[in-house]
């Protein structure tokens, strides 16, 4: 068994942080199903601006929002690029072939394309 990248969101901006909150990340909608990554999935995130890496689960907000909350909005400010990552365990035979789905936004979390593409944006 591998451990192989299966979802990233690329070079994301955080656009806002709230320390008074249970604790996640809310990523806007479409974000989450270009990346195929559900609600309460467990996904890292690596702070580009100040080096950070940490683990939360996603939790799905609006259109574009990418926001730290609880513990983690220490770990980031308003402003500063994230890539999301989640991960995936597979066969090795799999593992072999596999493609990670990469989504590439703009500095406004507006997908710009997807790695592979992508037919229906859904749960």
């Amino acid at each position: 068994m591998r451990t192989m990248l299966k979802s990233k969101i690329h070079r994301a901006r955080v656009t806002g942080t709230q320390l008074d909150y249970e604790g996640s990340i809310a990523i806007g909608r479409e974000l989450l199903c270009a990346a195929d990554i559900l609600p309460h999935e467990m996904v890292h995130v690596l702070n580009v601006n100040n080096g950070e890496r940490f683990t939360t689960y996603a939790i799905e907000g609006d259109s574009g929002q990418v926001s730290l909350r609880g513990a983690a909005a220490r770990l980031a400010q308003k402003g500063d690029i994230v890539i999301i990552l989640t991960y995936e365990t597979m066969a090795e035979s799999e593992a072999r072939s596999w493609e990670p789905k990469v989504v590439y936004v703009d500095e406004k979390n507006v997908i710009k394309k997807f790695n592979p593409s992508l037919d229906a944006l859904s749960f």
